[in-house]
């Protein structure tokens, strides 16, 4: 998955906006001073009016004669969108309320998406597909300490899981999955004594690569619940020490 704005000054205001919009900054309903923002932002204004084109069609603004560009409602917004999906994510922090409702909200699609997926996988996948889940599988007992290679190789693992299964709208699940699972993975491998993920992630492939839908399902549901309690404990270990504010 390749994100949309990541690419000089017109990237970065789209950032800059979303981020101010997603984090409740600028608030739905407010109505934006473009000459502070262009001021603010040091760009100009034609460069400010191309960036809220890009939020426009991700739905998070409009614009009104006499109202000027405003913040939509949420319910609004496209936050299936790739790009809104990881901006959430990039500017969320676990101590957070709001971040550990979209962590479970990623739980509960992932709950429902990967146990199907794998099942159909199971039944269609291929000697390619099956070296995919293996190289991702491999590159995972590699990881070391660098938390980067960690989160790569999980991401792999998924994303071959979803092309596995042959379905190309459940593979284009990926845009939703992935970028939850990256922040998730981010917070997991950067933590002291994680659970190796290895084990849980070889019961699943052994059980694709058996053609065995129910095996595979029974592994994946057990893969995400070790996923959940990862977090749970961390989130637990946090609240203790007082990270979390509470």
């Amino acid at each position: 998955m390749t994100p949309y704005a990541r690419r000089g000054v017109h990237g970065q205001t789209v950032e800059a906006l979303a981020r101010r919009i997603l984090g409740g900054r600028i608030p739905e309903g407010a109505t934006l001073d473009l000459v502070a923002l262009q001021s603010e932002l040091d760009v100009s204004l034609t460069a400010l009016r191309e960036s809220l084109k890009v939020l426009a069609a991700k739905g998070m603004v409009d614009a009104r004669q006499k109202r000027g560009t405003f913040v939509r409602a949420r319910a609004d917004w496209n936050l299936l969108d790739a790009d809104v999906l990881r901006w959430q994510f990039e500017g969320a922090d676990l101590a957070s309320d709001a971040d550990r409702t979209l962590l479970r909200d990623l739980a509960e699609v992932r709950a429902i998406v990967e146990p199907a997926a794998v099942r159909l996988a199971a039944e269609r996948r291929t000697d390619a597909d099956l070296a995919a889940l293996e190289a991702a599988l491999e590159a995972m007992g590699e990881q070391g300490t660098d938390p980067g290679q960690a989160v790569a190789a999980d991401l792999a693992f998924h994303r071959a899981l979803l092309s596995a299964a042959h379905n190309e709208l459940l593979q284009r699940m990926e845009m939703v999955i992935e970028p939850g699972l990256a922040h998730r993975d981010r917070i997991v491998h950067s933590h002291p004594h994680s659970d190796d993920p290895v084990p849980a992630h070889r019961a699943v492939v052994d059980a694709v690569r058996e053609q065995d839908p129910r095996a595979a399902e029974t592994a994946m549901r057990a893969l995400l619940l070790q996923s959940g309690r990862d977090l749970d404990r961390i989130e637990a270990e946090d609240d203790t020490r007082g990270i979390g504010g509470k």
